[in-house]
């Protein structure tokens, strides 16, 4: 299966046929198998066997469809990976963990998953994750890490690590990752995809193993938006549409200049200042916005925030039965929960809505925010092996995509390469409005790449 191919143009293959569903199937298990490649890493490979089977089994249902003039959507017959966070029928949702291996296997699938075969999507199999998907880095002891196909030294980013590598090495044309800090838009970002975390509210999170109730979202990774906006549809239950990019010229960017461009490493402010000056001779009206509400989150999450007293929530039982089972460095994040009293939970639910309503009215005068997906290129894994160096950078690559979190604004994030490492520019629109965000985003995409 070619590497750089879209939805589109695989669709068109298929259509024309130049290609068969059967075809890109095996091609994308040959990829998973090569002892070469990152496969067995991106993977968790315990179902995989029975995942071939059922995958080439539905490739030939497609086939066959097909021939007969049922192409259920765009999506028919192409490979699609999910993160090890969701459901599907008969298999075991470990969420990158080695507690939960021996778990009661689900007796449904998830209902994104079910949208995704209703679409007609053939699933390939469960990728790899930070377990519990609590961390932006991607690094998980019990499964291994996939090497970033820009630099098998370097991390992916997470959690949604394998999702991200099996659409960069061509094991999958797209994935289905969640995002509670930035889960979908750091790994994108980090392996030069296209990533969108939608409003909370607009893809189900049934069938999902939590992080934090009020925080997670689902959503794509893929080549390009357009693939995004595709999948988004289909995850929402909308018909599958692609809207169209919406014209650069005269489109009010904003850039916050509160926290987001902190510390910005050379390669990233480079990549990033060459995207403002591309913008502004396509007819993009950038302005430096002050956002005083992004200054108030760090303050109100000090304690841990949701994230913390909510996976404690979930994990407690767990936890204190089976803790040193657990990556340490997970479960001491989830053990932050403990400092968070019943009152600093009102206290912070309250607060929330506060600043939400704040940036609301900050930001009402632009279409978009723009700003550096993540601060930093990807750091290397020798960079990791200290536990305070490993909290520091992931505190640096979480920072800018979980503002957007706590706020609960749709946020795309775009290919922005510089040198040979992949960094993103990331798009956040008004919450709610992640269609209209997904069209101004396929008009910025060509200009920024």
């Amino acid at each position: 299966m070619p590497t750089a191919q879209t939805i589109a143009s695989l669709a068109a293959d298929l259509a024309a046929g130049r290609t068969t569903s059967l075809e890109l199937t095996e091609a994308a298990f040959d990829r998973i198998a090569d002892p070469a490649g990152e496969g067995a890493r991106a993977f968790i490979l315990a179902d995989i066997a029975v995942n071939r089977a059922a995958a080439l089994a539905q490739a030939e249902a497609s086939d066959r469809l097909r021939t007969a003039g049922i192409v259920p959507s765009p999506l028919a017959g192409l490979p699609i990976s999910v993160k090890d966070l969701f459901d599907i029928a008969g298999q075991v949702t470990t969420a990158g963990s080695a507690v939960l291996k021996d778990a009661t296997p689900a007796i449904a699938d998830a209902p994104v998953v079910a949208r995704l075969r209703a679409a007609g999507a053939v699933i390939v199999g469960r990728t790899n994750m930070t377990e519990f998907a609590f961390s932006g880095l991607g690094v998980n002891p019990h499964y291994g890490t996939p090497g970033n196909p820009r630099d098998r030294d370097r991390i992916p980013g997470g959690s949604s690590s394998g999702a991200a590598v099996s659409v960069a090495d061509g094991m999958a044309v797209a994935a289905i990752g969640s995002d509670t800090g930035g889960s979908v838009r750091i790994p994108a970002a980090f392996c030069g995809l296209a990533g969108f975390k939608p409003t909370q509210a607009r893809v189900p999170r049934t069938g999902a193993l939590p992080l934090s109730r009020t925080l997670d979202t689902v959503g794509p990774l893929a080549r390009s938006v357009a693939c995004c906006a595709l999948l988004d549809a289909v995850l929402a239950g909308e018909s599958p549409a692609v809207p169209d990019a919406a014209p650069v010229a005269g489109l009010r960017l904003a850039v916050p200049r509160e926290i987001v461009l902190d510390g910005l490493d050379a390669t990233v402010a480079a990549a990033f200042t060459e995207a403002l000056s591309r913008l502004s001779r396509a007819g993009a009206r950038i302005t430096d916005l002050s956002v005083p509400a992004l200054a108030r989150i760090p303050a109100v999450n000090a304690k841990g925030g949701f994230v913390t007293s909510e996976a404690l929530a979930w994990h407690k039982d767990l936890i204190e039965a089976r803790g040193a089972d657990y990556d340490p460095r997970v479960a001491s994040r989830i053990l932050r929960g403990s400092q968070m009293s019943a009152v600093d939970y009102i206290g912070l639910l309250e607060a929330r809505d506060a600043i939400m309503a704040e940036a609301a009215e900050q930001t009402r005068d632009f279409d978009a925010l723009l700003m550096p997906t993540v601060p930093v290129v990807a750091p290397r894994f020798d960079e990791l092996a200290d536990d305070a160096d490993y909290t520091r950078l992931n505190m640096m690559v979480l920072r800018n995509p979980s503002l957007f979190n706590f706020l609960d604004r749709p946020s795309v994030t775009l290919p922005c390469a510089s040198g040979g490492l992949a960094v993103g520019a990331m798009l956040v629109g008004r919450r709610g409005h992640d269609r209209r965000l997904l069209a101004l985003a396929r008009g910025v995409e060509p200009v920024v790449a």
